[in-house]
């Protein structure tokens, strides 16, 4: 089985959902421990709630500035033979929004798929069919911020070389939201962002029988 989520992350700080793992199969919970990759056995007993709880303490633990020192040389060795992530992340190309930071996660812990307004492609569906199908991941999260610039080039109708058609792909979200002012204003679109992630949501059940079927 797997769950597809929203997750709302703001620019510089993210959800404030204080949730800690509490699955046997969740690794050392010590402040100060340095995680390993998962294990095959890890990812194979992990439930689609197990790793969104999984995210959402790493979530916590960066709003709060207690990211978990990492030994990225030992992860690195530790997955050179073989990866077994939890959970595929479809985030924003924005600077601020790397998924293994906000979430708090190492080297082969998730999938990370990242693109201008976090939307939906033929690859970044491959990816995820082939994130949580072939790779066994359990947990699809479409992750969308706020300030995003390409959900307001998207509101301002922004035409430019091939991130006009970039942008086409959030023209539903942005139609979906009502306005009385400026659709430029944050406010605005940060409702447009989370438009988008639902719409980008139910892409994935209506384009990938595949996901459909490991969601259900």
């Amino acid at each position: 089985a797997v769950l597809v989520i929203a997750t709302g992350v703001l620019a510089g700080c993210a959800t404030s959902n204080q949730c800690t793992p509490k699955s046997a199969v969740n690794r050392p919970n010590a402040p100060d421990a340095a995680f390993a990759p998962p294990t095959k056995a890890m990812q194979e007993a992990m439930t689609p709630a197990q790793a969104l709880e999984r995210l959402k303490a790493g979530n916590v633990r960066f709003v709060s500035g207690q990211s978990l020192p990492r030994d990225l040389a030992a992860e690195r060795a530790a997955t050179a033979s073989g990866q077994f992530p939890f959970a595929v992340v479809l985030s924003c190309l924005d600077s601020r929004t790397s998924s293994e930071l906000i979430f708090d996660q190492g080297i082969g812990d998730v999938f990370n798929a990242r693109v201008a307004g976090n939307v939906l492609d033929d690859d970044i569906l491959g990816s995820m069919e082939f994130g949580c199908k072939a790779a066994g991941a359990k947990l699809i999260a479409v992750v969308g911020h706020s300030k995003c610039g390409a959900v307001k080039g998207a509101c301002a109708g922004v035409e430019l070389g091939h991130l006009t058609g970039l942008l086409a792909k959030i023209k539903p979200a942005v139609d979906a939201v009502p306005t009385t002012g400026d659709k430029t204003d944050y406010a605005h679109v940060d409702a447009v962002a989370r438009e988008n992630v639902k719409l980008v949501m139910a892409q994935i059940m209506e384009r990938s029988p595949i996901l459909a079927e490991l969601i259900r």
